[in-house]
């Protein structure tokens, strides 16, 4: 199987005239706001060389994970003790048979757009794969800082938990190199508290961080504010949050002060008790965002950790997550009308994980978008299992139909790999696509300067007008 990949060629994805115009005039070149991502800042503060192409694409990458697993490659080739080299073979292997899952477009994107590689993977072609890629790692151009120029990026926000030191950042921002590098605020474990034992370590960590000693309620949202105001020092304006489903109650239904005494006596707590926690918790965190003019970010709807067994060998993040079926809406209208009475409602962006939210998700925003601000709910970018063609597309109809799809803030490559920013370049040429369809169906005018301005407001402009960075 040594064919080359003529089918990603300057023109991928884009089945029509004018779809081609909107591509490369108007989103090709534009520079990439890359608002959530999961890199690492020390890879980026050092400047990091990978040894291996492995380390660079493999490592961390669950996508991938679970389509070797699905072949039924062995856990040694994928997190296990085997080589690099060894890794690199069994994903090779593994290519050829993720054809129509969206990691077959992505893993030759970005071979090629790294390493000018122009073959497709498999077992006839990885050792010069590997060989060839590896020696350019070795080079100042494939870097950290050099994949991230190679692909136009401006800007990138990490994801930081509110004990993390953000040494990195500040390290490379005495650097002042180009490429803006910024934390993003994920509380999370500030109100997991299913674990008591857990849960307490946490907040003596905290409570280090912060100087506070947290005894009670009120000095957890003391201590959560001061590291707030330590992250907004460092250059942060955004923050976000992984949860099954908001929390919303409309009274003050339980005592909070007696819930944190369970907890600090680990008792027992009732479902409703856990979830009244969050929602009292997560509505300061929202004032405190507001306040400083910050973005608030929701992922809502993933089902974490199915498999227990797999969970105690390798841990969270590993690939065994999946799409939830919770109930989004009520919560969702009461949570965000709960700021916005007292005017307290940050910017927010909501993302989905469950496709049939999409019309939920894109119809709930326009409540809450009030003039003051372009797009100020947005409904976020097709997430995780849904940005792929078919996700984004529907995404982009759902925006289309039951919002402003011109105001949207774009794509975001959610990713832990420096090779995957060619995501951004799909989505565009998904979204020229879409318009030009459009204008070949006759449904649009074939307005080059109009369509052309939406075009790159959606890919870039949007977004920087958005952020507050």
């Amino acid at each position: 199987m040594k064919a080359k990949l003529s089918f990603i060629d300057d023109d991928f994805l884009l089945q029509n005239e004018f779809s081609k115009i909107l591509y490369h005039n108007h989103a090709k070149h534009l520079p990439i706001i890359d608002y959530h991502n999961h890199l690492s800042p020390e890879d980026i503060c050092s400047n990091r060389k990978f040894n291996t192409i492995t380390e660079a694409w493999l490592q961390g990458d669950h996508y991938k994970w679970r389509a070797m697993r699905t072949l039924g490659i062995s856990e040694d080739f994928i997190t296990g003790k085997s080589t690099d080299k060894e890794k690199f073979m069994k994903w090779a292997e593994t290519v050829p048979y993720t054809v129509r899952n969206p990691l077959f477009h992505w893993s030759h994107m970005e071979l090629k757009k790294h390493f000018s590689i122009d073959e497709l993977l498999s077992p006839d072609t990885a050792e010069k794969i590997y060989t060839e890629s590896n020696e350019l790692l070795q080079n100042s151009d494939h870097s950290t800082l050099g994949l991230l120029g190679m692909n136009n990026v401006t800007l990138v926000c990490t994801t930081d938990d509110p004990i993390d030191t953000l040494k990195y950042h500040t390290s490379y921002a005495t650097q002042k190199k180009s490429l803006k590098l910024l934390p993003t605020f994920r509380p999370d474990k500030s109100y997991a508290i299913e674990d008591s034992s857990s849960y307490l370590k946490y907040l003596e960590k905290l409570g280090e961080k912060s100087n506070i000693q947290i005894k009670n309620f009120d000095d957890l949202l003391a201590a959560l504010e001061n590291r707030i105001d330590y992250f907004h020092d460092i250059g942060c304006r955004l923050s976000d949050h992984g949860l099954e489903h908001l929390y919303y109650f409309s009274e003050e239904t339980y005592t909070i002060d007696l819930i944190f005494n369970k907890i600090k006596s680990k008792k027992a707590l009732e479902v409703d008790e856990i979830n009244y926690y969050k929602f009292k918790v997560l509505f300061f965190l929202s004032t405190c965002y507001h306040k400083r003019g910050w973005v608030q970010q929701f992922h809502l709807g993933a089902i974490r950790n199915n498999n227990d067994r797999l969970l105690q060998k390798l841990g969270p993040d590993t690939g065994f997550d999946s799409i939830g079926d919770y109930s989004q809406a009520k919560n969702l209208s009461g949570f965000l009308n709960s700021l916005d009475k007292t005017d307290q409602l940050p910017k927010t962006i909501l993302y989905n994980l469950n496709p049939s939210d999409n019309e939920v998700f894109a119809s709930m925003v326009g409540n809450f978008n009030d003039g003051t601000v372009k797009g100020k709910v947005q409904y976020g970018a097709a997430w995780w299992f849904l940005d792929q063609k078919d996700g984004m597309e529907k995404h982009l109809n759902t925006l289309s139909n039951l919002g402003m799809l011109s105001c949207f803030v774009g794509m975001l490559t959610d990713s832990r790999s420096f090779l995957s920013f060619p995501r951004h370049e799909y989505f565009r040429r998904i979204l020229c696509n879409l318009l030009g369809d459009d204008v070949k169906n006759g449904m649009l005018p074939a307005d080059e300067k109009w369509l052309g301005k939406i075009v790159s407001d959606i890919c870039y402009h949007n977004a920087k007008e958005y952020f507050p960075f």
